[in-house]
């Protein structure tokens, strides 16, 4: 595992060589055209890149990354993303990744955090007040912040649906691909795939 700045280019050189090795025309293959069947969003956590807990290859997934997980509907950012996955690189899943343990959504819980980060992740505040029953009803904290976790997800879910990107597919009747939500465990290195309530697709 690379501890300083230099061994990140060893450690790259290493993995450039060991694949042309096992294939000759791996990267002129990789250079010519990306054609992801997968949008990613998730959490920027460092301990969160979906191509190692799902054994893909540069190549496969259309990363949209930002502190847990968030989809905002004023985030030209991410909107840009999305559209360009949808409709000109045509994916076949829309998968939005969460996780236990994350960060943020304990610190819109505590409501401890402070600048710009505290104004990032308010959503998930509104949210942990919405569900207060159901959360207060869990005694573990932990498994009240998994929660947490898990309906942060199904929000952001929710929120593409509500994207003029999704709207305008859904009006037009070509919408060829699905919509998903994950939390991955990190202390198993599982995927938990959540079931998407109808509610949350007709809003």
């Amino acid at each position: 595992m690379p501890h300083d700045y230099q061994s990140l280019i060893s450690s790259n050189k290493a993995w450039a060589k060991k694949k042309k090795l096992q294939d000759s025309e791996y990267f002129n293959k990789l250079s010519l055209k990306q054609t992801p069947q997968f949008l990613y969003i998730g959490c920027s956590d460092s301990r969160m890149p979906l191509d190692t807990f799902t054994a893909t290859e540069p190549g496969e997934l259309f990363v949209h990354r930002n502190i847990a997980n968030q989809v905002s509907l004023t985030d030209i950012n991410f909107l840009s993303v999305l559209d360009y996955a949808v409709n000109v690189l045509k994916v076949k899943h829309i998968i939005v990744c969460g996780h236990y343990g994350c960060g943020g959504v304990s610190a819109a819980y505590d409501g401890k955090s402070s600048g710009l980060v505290a104004n990032w992740i308010s959503p998930i505040r509104d949210l942990s007040i919405e569900h207060e029953a159901e959360l207060n009803a869990i005694e573990s904290e932990e498994l009240r912040l998994n929660r947490l976790s898990e309906l942060n997800v199904l929000r952001q879910v929710e929120n593409i649906y509500k994207t003029h990107v999704i709207q305008r597919a859904l009006e037009k009747c070509h919408m060829d691909f699905q919509i998903h939500g994950w939390v991955l465990d990190l202390s198993t290195g599982h995927i938990i795939e959540l079931e998407i309530p109808d509610s949350l697709k007709n809003k």
